[in-house]
């Protein structure tokens, strides 16, 4: 019996070990890293001193840092909101319009996905160029005679983020949309006949039965949109730049982040201890945030 034990230890440590190696050097390693370095003041790339919480109250408390935290912080949540009301409500529509067997179920479920596939650096770079002023949405505004729609998507302080997001949507509605369907496929017929058997129509249908059994893919939708939500940063690089033009109003704390690790906000020099504050802040936000949504969602689920 102990040589079997043995022999199953050994066999769950080598399918383990590897993937708990990945997650130690690429994830806690660089979390422990830098709440190391944000208790530390920073000659360049030396650390000079203990500081404590020092960083940590040049963030919330200093100018420049507290502004451009609070004004990327307000952009993470606006990316938040428009994701899970448009991008997520859109995706469950789509999941559960393709779970009808509607014509052509197939087709749509691979064109909705096709764009997940695509790399977000060229899909921030395409979308770039059709949102210049004289790029193919404002032509396409004036092929239809309606100038007046034309905009500057990406120089406009108002539009800039919502442009963006838009894009963002764009690419990865898809995904909820098949996370959403399988789901809705996974939900037993019986359940779906005895409520058709009682009178049901299709809004109570799905609000009463469909809704509350895929409650746990709607958790995981959730966690994941927080996460995608708090560390934005690709699609705006490659469409504005990290000064988060214009005036800082495409900024997130992902490229506050970059800007003040690698070429601080005032300086112009790294600023190593609060870059290290703001990845520490992404963290925890993320966790607790996260860790919010599963209990509020985890509440509403259906045990079958």
């Amino acid at each position: 019996m102990e040589i079997k034990k043995l022999r199953k230890g050994a066999w769950i440590t080598f399918f383990v070990a590897p993937g708990l190696l990945v997650v130690s050097v690429f994830i806690l390693l660089p979390l422990f890293m830098s709440l190391y370095n944000s208790f530390f003041s920073w000659n360049q790339l030396i650390s000079d001193r203990f500081v404590g919480l020092g960083n940590f109250k040049r963030l919330f408390g200093s100018y420049p840092y507290k502004d451009r935290f609070f004004n990327a912080l307000g952009n993470n949540v606006t990316w938040f909101v428009m994701t899970m009301l448009v991008q997520n409500s859109i995706g469950l529509l789509f999941g559960y319009l393709m779970s009808r067997r509607i014509a052509g179920n197939q087709v749509f479920r691979r064109i909705f996905f096709i764009p997940v596939l695509f790399s977000i650096i060229a899909v921030g770079f395409l979308w770039g160029l059709y949102l210049k002023p004289s790029g193919l949405l404002n032509s396409f505004f004036n092929l239809i005679n309606q100038p007046d729609l034309r905009q500057v998507w990406l120089g406009d302080e108002r539009l800039a983020t919502l442009s963006i997001i838009f894009v963002n949507i764009w690419r990865w509605v898809g995904f909820p949309s098949l996370v959403f369907l399988a789901a809705i496929d996974a939900v037993p017929e019986e359940c779906l006949e005895a409520a058709y058997l009682d009178g049901a129509g299709e809004w109570k249908l799905f609000w009463r039965v469909i809704f509350p059994l895929i409650i746990p893919s709607i958790t995981i939708i959730t966690v994941l949109t927080v996460i995608g939500s708090l560390n934005v940063f690709e699609q705006i690089y490659t469409m504005t730049g990290l000064d988060g033009a214009p005036n800082y109003s495409t900024d997130t704390i992902g490229t506050l982040f970059y800007r003040t690790a690698f070429g601080s906000v005032d300086s112009g020099s790294p600023e190593i201890g609060i870059g290290s504050a703001i990845g520490v802040v992404i963290y925890l936000l993320t966790f607790c945030i996260s860790l919010a949504s599963i209990y509020v969602t985890r509440k509403r689920e259906v045990q079958l």
